[in-house]
């Protein structure tokens, strides 16, 4: 695999910009493709935990089984994605990880994610931003299905994946493709699969969203949106540029302290009014 057909080097330059050294340590990531088929189980829900993932090609979800049976999907995972970062200070995992579709998946070890600590700040601060942001995916999924209607989880579903996929141009003119059965949705948001549709149906009476087997359109994503009372700032808000600021990259790197003038205090708005 090349640098310009690398899944998460394109995911690293959504944050920041990388150097080609960097571009090479995250490579390294995707050094072992496998090709998985769908309903595959990457792993399962307290297994050791004695790798992780990216995932190059198709979709994948993170669960937990119920002891009633059920199953709840906690995150859809695309390509570009790590996947199992959540469990790196476990040992064993907090949820299972199956395919959605078929794709490929690269796992890689604790040592690898240890060498990109040791060798890159940038790449280190754009790892914890990733996993900054999953966790606030699950935060806005747990908001989702506490507070939120039917019509309004299915709407911030589609519009947060419409986004997500926007980013890696999986998006055309308001249509994308959603490779989630009924079942799978209803997994996702809490509902049954006959719910779901139902749901799609009413959004169809509405001219708002239209769904022929997995390909969807937005007929009018605004309008979807502002159904679902969507704040993209856990999906858009940019990473603090002094992560990624070389110069202070260098300090860390040697061990230096930082000086003083270098450190602008953020004051807080009544310090700022007096």
């Amino acid at each position: 695999m090349n640098l310009q057909d690398s899944a998460i080097v394109q995911q690293f330059l959504q944050h920041c910009s990388l150097s080609e050294e960097e571009k090479v340590l995250l490579l390294e990531l995707e050094q072992n493709p496998i090709k998985a088929s769908a309903g595959d189980i990457i792993w399962q829900e307290n297994s050791k935990v004695d790798q992780f993932c990216t995932i190059s090609q198709g979709w994948a979800y993170s669960f937990r089984n119920l002891g009633d049976g059920s199953r709840q999907i906690l995150k859809v995972y695309l390509p570009g994605d790590i996947i199992g970062m959540r469990d790196f200070a476990f040992s064993n995992r907090l949820a299972g990880v199956a395919m959605i579709e078929d794709g490929v998946v690269s796992p890689f070890s604790h040592e690898h994610l240890l060498r990109i600590f040791r060798s890159s700040t940038a790449l280190t601060a754009g790892l914890f931003a990733i996993v900054c942001r999953q966790q606030a995916m699950l935060t806005e999924r747990l908001i989702n299905l506490a507070r939120r209607t039917a019509q309004q989880r299915l709407a911030h579903f589609l519009y947060e994946m419409y986004l997500r996929l926007e980013r890696i141009g999986a998006v055309n003119n308001g249509r994308f493709r959603l490779p989630l059965s009924q079942e799978q949705l209803g997994d996702v948001l809490g509902l049954s699969a006959v719910h779901v549709s139902r749901t799609f149906t009413a959004f169809r009476e509405e001219g708002l969203v239209l769904r022929d087997r997995h390909r969807v359109a937005l007929l009018d994503p605004e309008a979807l949106a502002q159904l679902s009372e969507f704040d993209g700032t856990y999906l858009n808000d940019a990473v603090p540029a002094l992560f990624f600021d070389r110069e202070w990259q260098s300090h860390m790197l040697a061990g230096t302290p930082i000086k003083n003038e270098e450190m602008v205090p953020v004051k807080s708005p009544s310090a700022q009014a007096d």
